[in-house]
């Protein structure tokens, strides 16, 4: 029997099979045969989910704070070189 070679499955097909797997519906085998991958591959991508899960909901509040504090003193700057841009104008007589 030919070797196959070592295939790369996307993060999305990992996430769907290790959550068919952690529905339990289906065996491992039965998992395996469908999305074509060893029973133990499917295994191991449950465990995987299962010791990750948690960082699928508390990863996202933390960017969102950190991603708003880089924003705030950027829209500062924004508004602070618009005032001066609109001074430097109506002082040099331009009306844009």
């Amino acid at each position: 029997m030919a070797r196959r070679s070592r295939r790369h499955h996307s993060p999305a097909f990992k996430a769907k099979v290790a959550l068919a797997a952690v529905r339990g519906d289906r065996t491992l085998a039965e998992l395996a045969e469908h999305f074509d991958i060893h029973p133990n591959q499917v295994q191991d991508w449950k465990k995987q989910l299962i010791a990750t899960a948690d960082h699928v909901f508390g990863s996202g509040l933390a960017e969102a704070a950190t991603q708003e504090q880089r924003q705030q003193p950027l829209h500062a700057k924004i508004g602070q070189l618009t005032m001066e841009k609109d001074f430097l104008a109506h002082a040099l007589g331009h009306s844009r």
